[in-house]
């Protein structure tokens, strides 16, 4: 499938997605969030996919919206660029689709502003090169964040800091970004970012894919819960469905038999076989 905004790399069972309009500082646009949709989505159905990196292109990973192409034909009524097509039309639900996702992992290697922030809040790892920069700053543009952000960057962040930054609208380093928990992680080296990423990505996705999900979605629904109870049934219900897995019995067997566990084969194993 061809990409014009974003480019696919597959190192070693992990997927690269690029943002790929460095001229623009990889700024976000409706076609952007269509591909990047497609390219997930694609992946997630993918066995030789196990987690998923996203990184940019060039000196920037993304300064936000194109005021060009979006806030302009929105301020002017239309809400459309002047060319418009399929692509064009507004992407689908993109927290679920990340929340859903096998691991997703964000390299960080510039600014990431507005949109470009808020696309990798929900995101299960970020990682900031030195020269990365943050920034929420919808209140500068006459608006409030998206993406589930109000709720995300207050669970990094915690209730003064995600106020700070959502109700000034200011521009972070990495270094403090870390530091309140915004990120929760900074290479040293730009060099090391996309390596450092990936075998974090590698780590999560090289886990039982059927487990991942589902801790995914524990985290998920768990994050604002109270209730304790409900908390607990909810991990009751998703151990009971691993424990059938094939990837839990691989587990057990690779322990007793005292070698690596091969869950892809043990998937695998199970879609071949005959339905009863």
């Amino acid at each position: 499938m061809n990409y014009e905004t974003i480019t696919l790399a597959n190192d070693d069972s992990v997927l690269i997605i690029t943002l790929n309009r460095p001229d623009r500082l990889n700024a976000w646009t409706y076609q952007m969030g269509n591909e990047l949709h497609r390219a997930i989505s694609n992946a997630n159905t993918d066995d030789t996919i196990s987690a998923m990196v996203l990184t940019g292109a060039g000196r920037g990973f993304c300064a936000g919206a194109d005021v060009k192409d979006l806030f302009q034909a929105q301020a002017q009524g239309n809400g459309e660029t002047d060319e418009r097509t399929e692509d064009s039309e507004r992407p689908g639900n993109w927290v679920s689709l990340i929340r859903q996702s096998k691991p997703m992992v964000a390299a960080v290697n510039g600014a990431a502003i507005g949109v470009g922030l808020t696309q990798i809040l929900p995101f299960d790892y970020i990682i900031a090169a030195p020269a990365a920069k943050f920034s929420a700053r919808f209140i500068k543009m006459g608006l409030v964040p998206e993406l589930a952000s109000s709720t995300y960057i207050a669970a990094r962040t915690g209730f003064g800091q995600a106020n700070r930054l959502m109700l000034t609208g200011e521009t972070i380093s990495a270094a403090r970004a870390l530091d309140i928990g915004l990120v929760d992680e900074c290479v040293e080296d730009e060099a090391t970012l996309l390596s450092t990423a990936t075998a974090m990505a590698r780590a999560m996705g090289d886990n039982p894919q059927t487990a991942l999900r589902m801790v995914k979605t524990l985290i998920t629904e768990n994050l604002a819960e109270q209730d304790l109870a409900l908390i607990q049934k909810r991990e009751l219900s998703a151990l009971a469905l691993c424990y059938e897995s094939p990837e839990h019995h691989e587990a057990i067997e690779a322990f007793l038999q005292k070698r690596a566990p091969d869950f892809k084969g043990a998937r695998k194993a199970q879609a071949s076989s005959p339905k009863s």
